[in-house]
């Protein structure tokens, strides 16, 4: 390929970058003990400096290089300049070697929607459940999610002092997904991975009607989706609103380039452009094989709550 990289290509670079600049933030808050939390909506609803930093971080630095990209970020802040020690102005040089998928190679700046979730698992995060923390970029063109970073500030923190901590994983939709290995839960298992905070009887019915050998509650979509492309789960079921667009376009993103699916329980896709609104109200259900299975078990009941 002649010139310069695509701007997707560059774009999906410096978001690798950016997550990775952000997932430092988010322990030198922690390490330095004052989290700063206040409740958004209620105790199960967080927001802690890290996500306001974090958040400055990663929307000023992509702002800086692609000024034309619509950006929308979880954490609602006041505009204020941002210190220079914020901007990360890294690319990561084996994703800009990459041959872009000759669909995406035109794109223009003002075609693509990044959707920023600077701090996913923030309640996990305030309770020291650190390996269910993630940063996630998902970047989207005509309202789909065609490639996102996911970042693990926090992986390998279990080893101790002295640990090599944070992986970032990224995937794109032509191209691939890297960082991680793909695995599958072995043949006829079916674990499910469900939320560990937001359940009630509407959630726990519908998993239970999945038939699960065993059922994982964690946060953050970000680390669901990772257990589904490690091998660790088979279906994400959260079949209630509260994921928002920000939660789930990464992920997305990840698990289509490998093949997987992420729809509502209903089985369709949610669109990612600029002027939708934020919240995914009719549930999440992700898989990395079986799509069709896990949705014809969701229940009527369920369904007709989450039209």
């Amino acid at each position: 390929m002649s010139g310069s990289p695509a701007v997707l290509m560059r774009l999906v670079a410096s978001a690798f970058t950016v997550a990775e600049k952000a997932g430092a933030i988010v322990r030198n808050v922690l390490h330095s003990g004052e989290l700063g939390i206040v409740e958004k909506t209620g105790a199960n609803d967080l927001q802690t400096l890290a996500d306001r930093v974090a958040q400055q971080s990663i929307c000023a630095s992509l702002s800086k290089r692609f000024p034309k990209v619509t950006i929308i970020g979880e954490e609602d802040l006041p505009a204020e300049e941002i210190k220079d020690d914020l901007i990360e102005n890294g690319q990561a040089e084996d994703i800009l070697q990459k041959t872009c998928p000759a669909e995406y190679t035109g794109l223009k700046e003002e075609e693509l929607v990044v959707w920023v979730d600077p701090l996913d698992g923030t309640k996990e995060y305030t309770e020291g459940l650190l390996d269910n923390v993630t940063v996630l970029i998902g970047i989207a063109y005509g309202g789909r999610a065609i490639a996102g970073v996911i970042h693990q500030p926090f992986y390998n923190y279990q080893l101790g002092a002295g640990a090599n901590l944070g992986r970032t994983m990224w995937g794109m939709l032509g191209v691939g997904a890297f960082g991680f290995k793909l695995q599958e839960v072995p043949d006829g298992k079916r674990i499910v991975t469900t939320t560990r905070s937001h359940s009630n009887k509407q959630v726990t019915d519908c998993v239970d009607a999945m038939e699960p050998h065993e059922v994982i509650r964690v946060g953050g979509a970000g680390n669901k989706i990772i257990q589904l492309v490690e091998g660790k789960a088979s279906a994400y079921v959260f079949a209630s609103p509260g994921c928002k667009k920000w939660d789930t376009c990464a992920p997305e993103a990840i698990l289509h380039a490998v093949g997987g699916k992420l729809t509502d329980m209903h089985g369709n896709a949610y669109s990612y452009d600029a002027n939708v609104k934020h919240m995914n109200s009719a549930g999440v259900l992700a898989t990395l094989r079986n799509h069709e299975y896990y949705i014809s078990r969701v229940p009527q009941s369920v369904q007709q709550a989450l039209k």
